[in-house]
């Protein structure tokens, strides 16, 4: 069974709630950390590195000088601006997109596409299980294919259940966080703009027929926009199984590197554990 946390936009709570809910597991679970371009869901627990291995997603035009004609026939059909000619071929790495237009003009055979290492994924052991992640490179692109490599490194581990954190928003990298899931919870806040977020997220959530879930996280800060989360997941036959309120510890949680969950004191982490036990019993684990 595979289980992904979600949100609309950063900064809602996702990974707290993720944390809070492989802290609050009983089994051995596989945690999957999708949020490939700020992982963070290891600083929450003492992990230690299995492996670690680099992650090409990319590919950029390489020339050989030698064999170069300086036709430019190349700088010609480059729809991005990657090539200039002056004394040679000169290469733009970031506005190449690696389509290998260039190399099929060529008439010298003088390019080629290399791959280019855009990120470094990691399988981490925990005290109960196993964490896949990922980092990717800052300003490199296809975080989508490194999400599909971390999820793939999950599922060779071994028939366990999955809880993913997932991405932000509703681009490809979390296309690729939902994609093959269970189901999903999705965190959302009680602001106009929390409100439109999760509208788009669970329209993509129903396009791979992904059964959701909602939180509100700090749903006491404005109750009526709270309220209108809660009608409009009536509308949509969705279920709020978690309001969770402001709670200054959740800051001292992070801090300190650890789950809210183990702050006794905390109303939210008290929440939380409310809307794990109704996710555990809807979802039959």
């Amino acid at each position: 069974m595979k289980v992904v946390v979600i949100s609309g936009k950063g900064g809602t709570g996702k990974t707290t709630l993720t944390s809070a809910y492989a802290a609050l597991s009983k089994s051995v679970t596989v945690k999957v950390d999708c949020d490939v371009d700020a992982s963070n869901l290891h600083l929450m627990f003492p992990t230690k590195v299995n492996h670690t291995y680099k992650f090409s997603g990319a590919k950029v035009i390489q020339v050989d000088e030698k064999k170069c004609m300086g036709c430019k026939k190349c700088v010609e059909v480059c729809r991005f601006g990657a090539l200039t000619f002056n004394d040679g071929l000169i290469i733009d790495d970031l506005k190449c997109e690696g389509c290998g237009a260039c190399r099929w003009v060529c008439r010298a055979s003088a390019l080629s596409l290399i791959k280019e290492i855009t990120g470094d994924i990691m399988l981490e052991e925990m005290e109960k299980g196993f964490l896949s992640r990922a980092e990717m490179i800052s300003g490199q692109e296809g975080s989508g294919k490194l999400v599909a490599a971390v999820r793939e490194q999950a599922d060779d581990i071994g028939r366990m259940n999955q809880l993913l954190d997932g991405s932000p928003g509703v681009g490809c990298s979390v296309i690729a966080s939902v994609t093959g899931t269970d189901y999903a919870v999705v965190v959302t806040e009680p602001t106009q703009s929390g409100i439109e977020d999760m509208k788009r997220v669970l329209e993509l959530i129903k396009h791979f027929e992904v059964k959701p879930f909602v939180v509100i996280n700090k749903y006491d800060l404005n109750h009526k926009k709270a309220n209108d989360v809660k009608k409009l997941c009536l509308e949509k036959n969705i279920e709020v199984i978690g309001e969770i309120p402001f709670d200054g510890l959740v800051k001292d949680a992070i801090n300190q590197g650890m789950p809210i969950i183990h702050f006794k004191e905390s109303i939210a982490g008290q929440a939380i554990k409310k809307s794990f036990e109704i996710l555990k019993e809807r979802i039959g684990v």
